[in-house]
């Protein structure tokens, strides 16, 4: 049954349309327990006072957005971008990586002939990336899908997450059938939001419709039987029932030997460079930089003497001093835009004394004694 609701203002807060959806959504289920059947398509009308239209007048009126269709629907699995051997991460979390996806080239041998399945009906593998933007979660999501021969879904918890009341769960379980129909590594970014804990004491619909994504993401979890990787850039408190079930592989920024490699990585035979570049003296130099803030350095520098030869009259090709003025310039970029992150330790220390506080705020009134007067 579909419930479309027309006239709600366009200024509403979304929490309050999502209680009165809550609200409108029990009502039409009341009605079908109390009629025993299924109604059809519900068209309900909520404009002017004492205006009437006729449910065929209303459903040529609908708005488009009404009647979108579910991401699992829209998204389509594509061919990986990246090779495995392109990743340049420390080799503990390369092999941990290889040790997680083994699963899928090992299921026949572990889950057949050994009968693991007896145990396992469902073998599948849950990953966690999770490290600052720019380290290579999403480049290490399509360099797995390369290494298993398969094809990937991209999907965002923006695109699965919905403002229609209910369409959450039905998302998230759609985007995992899609996998499932593609044989496709699954990759779901911006998941901390899914992944952490269920909201206790539940008093809008809104907040009903997060547990009941976050449950149905658990049922999906369970019943998939292929690779699921999330991604996230926040790491939250997670619900201990996805603790048991993913696992968390952490992308730290790279240390000078690895910028090395990036730098390497970065700049192909075929881009004109002066003799003076050299990629552990630019690794040693400047620190504290992603493969991405690498990456758009080179492109920066090389648009920079582009745009001079073809205007200014320059004749030299990219030299150490471009590279370095256009690293330079992304990270104090960068650094002015983000500031120092916290530590862990610092995280935690910060939201126990805002909980501390919340809880002292919130507490009752101390009880007068007996004989106490009112001043």
């Amino acid at each position: 049954m579909k419930y479309f609701f027309d006239g709600l203002p366009a200024d509403l807060p979304e929490t309050e349309a999502s209680l009165f959806r809550s609200r409108i959504d029990q009502i039409c289920q009341d009605l079908i327990e109390h009629y025993k059947k299924d109604p059809g398509d519900l068209y309900l009308s909520f404009g002017r006072p004492n205006s009437v239209s006729p449910v065929p007048e209303m459903k040529k009126t609908l708005p488009a957005q009404e009647e979108e269709t579910l991401p699992g629907n829209s998204l389509s699995a594509v061919a990986p971008k990246y090779r495995f051997e392109q990743l340049v991460l420390p080799q503990s979390v390369l092999d941990d990586i290889q040790h997680k996806i083994s699963l899928f080239q090992l299921k026949s041998k572990v889950f057949e002939e050994w009968g693991l399945k007896e145990i396992e009906p469902y073998p599948r593998s849950a990953l966690n990336f999770h490290g600052a933007p720019g380290t290579g979660k999403t480049m290490a999501a399509h360099a797995i899908a390369q290494l298993l021969g398969k094809k990937i879904i991209l999907a965002t918890y923006a695109e699965i997450e919905s403002k229609y009341h209910g369409d959450g769960p039905k998302n998230v379980k759609a985007v995992f059938k899609k996998a499932e129909e593609e044989d496709a590594i699954l990759f779901i970014d911006e998941a901390d939001s899914l992944l952490s804990q269920r909201l206790s004491n539940v008093t809008q619909g809104s907040e009903q419709a997060i547990n009941s994504m976050r449950s149905q993401l658990l049922i999906c979890l369970e019943k998939f039987s292929g690779l699921v990787i999330f991604s996230t850039n926040f790491v939250k408190q997670y619900d201990k029932a996805f603790e048991t079930r993913v696992s968390n592989i952490e992308f730290k920024m790279p240390d000078a030997d690895a910028r090395a490699k990036i730098w390497k990585h970065h700049l192909p035979d075929t881009l004109p460079l002066q003799t003076d570049v050299d990629v552990d003296i630019l690794a040693k130099e400047i620190d504290d930089i992603c493969g991405r803030d690498i990456k758009n350095a080179v492109i920066d520098a090389a648009l920079k003497v582009a745009y001079a030869q073809a205007h200014n009259g320059r004749t030299d090709p990219i030299g150490m001093a471009d590279l370095k003025d256009s690293i330079l310039r992304i990270k104090a970029a960068r650094i002015k835009k983000e500031g120092t992150p916290l530590s862990a330790e610092e995280t935690e220390r910060i939201e126990a004394q805002l909980q501390a506080k919340f809880r002292k705020d919130k507490s009752p009134a101390p009880k007068k004694h007996k004989g106490a007067k009112r001043r």
